[in-house]
Formats: C-alpha cells, structure tokens, sequence
C-alpha cells in the first residue's frame, strides 16, 4: 500500500525500540483496512524525550505510543492525563488534539481484554488472584483484576519491599483488598486461587523459567503470562498440560494497541486470529 501527501502519522517512541512488535502490528492494521497512513519506530533517547514529543505533535502526528523507558516521564509531559494514566502512574499511548497532548494507559483493558478472549468462562469474583511480580505490569494486572471484581488479589514478589510498595499505592487508591505473599509461601498460595498471572521475565527467551509449582493450583483456575517470547513459557505449557486454562502475552500487546489506533486513524480495528499469527512470525 501506498500512502500520500495527507497520510496520517503515528509512531512508538522508546530507546530502544528497534525490538518493538508495534509497527508491525499497526502497519497490518492500516493495510487491512485501507488506510491511508504510516505508524514509524521513533529512537528517542531520555534526555530528548520531552522536546521530541512537542516537535512530532507539530508536525502532522496524530499521535505516538510511549514504550521503555518513557512511561513515566509521559505522565508528567502531557497536557492531560486520564484516570487510567493517574492510577497506573505512566502513560504509553498519547493523542496530539491540535496542540493538547493527551495522555491514558491502555495495559488494564489490553489485560481484560486478553483475559477474556482466551479464558472466556473466567469469573474473578470465584476467588482469589495471584499476581507474580512488583513492576509496571503488576501494577496494571492488579488493578484490572480488582475490576473484574476478584474478592481478593495477592501479590508475591522475590523483593517483598517493592510487592508492598504496589500494594499500598493500589490500596490506597481502591480501598480494595491487596495482600502481599512472602516468596517462599508462593506455592501453597495457589491452593485456593482462581488465577496466577506472571508477570515478570521468567520465562523469556534467555531467562530462566518461573519457580512456581501448580500442583497446588486448582485445574480449573486461569494461568497467564505476560510475557510472549516465547509464545508458550514453560509456565503457560506446564499449565496447558494439566487442563487449566491460559492466555498469553501476545494478545494483550494487540488489545491494549487498539485504543490509540482508534484515536489516531478512525477505526476500531479488530483483534483476529490473522493478527495474531502474523505478529507472532515478527518475534525473535
């Protein structure tokens, strides 16, 4: 396909971002749809991050999305920031409206969403939910699993100062119930729990495979992963072979892309099968 002299503009920054799965992704998008417009890889280095973002939206940009190291800083440099933004405390997709930069957070409906598509018979409310990790993406995870309603959500984390420090700023917020789980009682923390979603590297292609054994977890609870290289962890073939039901991470990088798509270009694009395998054979 060929774009013109009005095509529209979009991009990912980060540094770096060579390694980045979204210009494929939305580049399929616009093929498929017809549209006449480009979505470029932008390398933008910390220190140039806050004036790049004024020049792009100057300079015929619908928008950009914002991957490592940026999030946070994004948060601060847009004009406004919605709800989600402020409760996730980073921004990683912005649309330039005239010379406003406005800013949200796409990762709790990309986890839902994801949740929902592969484990389409999962109810939150059954039990307990356990989440692996203290990051970003914990952060994001745990919250949407408090609005799918889970009765309570456990975060276990090897340093159990950062799984603490996520726990209260989300309690906080929520006044939901967070628990933090020390490390070494991760396993039996399982017994009861409706999901385990990992969401840290363990299991990434270099990385060793997350310490986790689910014979204590119920066949019938939820596993998912984060992670989508590779496209099956040994977590995620662990649980396939007892039966639960998974979901990995490749979906929520397609489903949490297409608010911002929507927002630049004017479609709501849809997350099928096609999509998938077709960013699937861009990993690695």
């Amino acid at each position: 396909m060929t774009i013109s002299g009005k095509a529209k503009l979009a991009g990912v920054l980060g540094w770096p971002v060579a390694h980045s799965l979204s210009p494929r992704l939305h580049n399929y998008w616009l093929e498929h749809y017809g549209i006449d417009g480009a979505y470029v890889p932008l390398a933008v280095s910390p220190e140039h991050f806050a004036q790049t973002r004024r020049v792009l939206a100057r300079s015929g940009f619908e928008g950009v999305n914002v991957t490592v190291p940026h999030k946070e800083a994004a948060l601060k440099a847009v004009d406004e920031a919605d709800e989600a933004a402020r409760r996730i405390g980073a921004v990683n997709t912005v649309r330039f409206d005239g010379g406003t930069l406005i800013g949200t957070n796409t990762d709790i409906l990309g986890f839902t969403r994801n949740l929902a598509h592969h484990c389409p018979d999962f109810d939150a409310s059954i039990g307990p939910a356990m989440v692996i990790g203290g990051g970003g993406a914990a952060r994001a995870v745990v919250a949407g699993l408090l609005d799918l309603g889970a009765p309570e959500v456990r975060i276990v984390n090897r340093t159990l100062a950062r799984a603490e420090a996520l726990a209260i700023s989300l309690g906080s917020q929520t006044g939901s119930n967070i628990r933090v789980v020390n490390w070494v009682e991760r396993n039996h923390t399982l017994e009861d729990a409706a999901i385990v979603v990992n969401t840290t590297t363990q299991g990434m292609v270099g990385q060793g495979p997350l310490d986790l054994d689910l014979n204590h977890l119920d066949p019938k609870a939820a596993v998912c992963d984060i992670v989508y290289n590779p496209m099956e962890t040994p977590l995620l073939a662990a649980a396939r072979v007892r039966g639960n039901p998974v979901a990995g991470g490749l979906g929520m990088l397609l489903h949490q892309a297409q608010p911002g798509f929507a927002s630049w270009f004017g479609v709501e694009p849809e997350v099928t099968e096609a999509l998938h395998a077709f960013v699937a054979d861009g990993i690695g």
